[in-house]
């Protein structure tokens, strides 16, 4: 992936408000900048300043005039962070300077991306505030890997969950027992740390070990890697294959499944 034409300025110190502007949350998708939608690449052509994740396409960005403000707020997991306090912090600064500030996010803003926080800090500021749906990648990613998160005949439904507390944690707040027992295929963000305690939980609540279970990384870029294994086999080939963060893990019988032509994304035109 291309930089940005010009280094992000970083979130530290505040600025003094003295108008009224407007901020768009924008969900970038899953990585390949072909997979935003029309209303969120309109919206970020539009911006005044663009506050930034780590995971929105950043290659959009070379296409922004130089005048556009870009704020990084990356929060790089175990690493350097910006507290969403200070990232509500900046939205209502720069929007109170009278500019149109579009938060550009991966996936969709509320999916694991915080965006009703920052839609009730903006509003509570007084601060109008539109939200642009992004495609997000528990569906994506399984999808570029030409894994069907629902499929007749196989399941009837799916659930997301967030992985970065596993079963057992005394911050948990899934039921990872009726996941256990859904017939649902499961899709895992945030779960690559800590997939060994999921899936051995899975297991210990019930869960076949030979269920299919698959992990992609990278979903949407020309990176992007997929490993496919039994529910207890996929914590050991997911570390043999070195795959990091951000990635997509799919428990169930979906991920037997590889529909073809669905997963190369060089033949879709997705990857440059």
């Amino acid at each position: 992936m291309a930089p940005p034409p010009r280094r992000p300025t970083a979130a530290t110190e505040p600025e003094q408000a003295g108008g009224s502007g407007r901020v768009t949350l924008v969900g970038g998708g899953p990585g390949d900048p072909g997979l935003i939608t029309v209303a969120g690449l309109a919206a970020l052509r539009e911006a005044d300043v663009v506050v930034t994740d780590r995971l929105a396409p950043l290659e959009l960005l070379a296409g922004l005039p130089a005048s556009v403000e870009v704020i990084d707020v990356a929060k790089i997991p175990r690493g350097e962070q910006t507290s969403q306090e200070r990232i509500n912090q900046v939205l209502v600064e720069q929007a109170g300077l009278g500019k149109h500030v579009v938060r550009f996010k991966g996936g969709d803003p509320y999916v694991f991306g915080r965006g009703g926080e920052e839609v009730l800090a903006l509003s509570a500021a007084g601060i109008p505030v539109r939200v642009v749906p992004g495609v997000t990648s528990s569906i994506a990613a399984p999808e570029l890997a030409g894994i069907p998160v629902t499929h007749r005949g196989l399941t009837q439904g799916f659930t997301v969950v967030s992985g970065h507390v596993p079963p057992g944690d005394p911050r948990s707040t899934v039921d990872w027992s009726a996941l256990a027992h859904s017939g649902t295929t499961l899709v895992v963000l945030m779960g690559v740390h800590t997939l060994h305690r999921i899936c051995t939980g899975l297991v210990e609540h019930g869960m076949d070990p030979a269920t299919p279970a698959a992990t992609i990384a990278d979903a949407g870029l020309a990176s992007q890697q997929v490993v496919r294994a039994t529910l207890a086999d996929l914590p050991r080939i997911v570390k043999e294959a070195g795959i990091g963060s951000p990635a997509v893990t799919v428990i169930g019988a979906v991920a037997g499944e590889h529909l073809p032509g669905t997963g190369d994304l060089a033949d879709q035109g997705l990857v440059r």
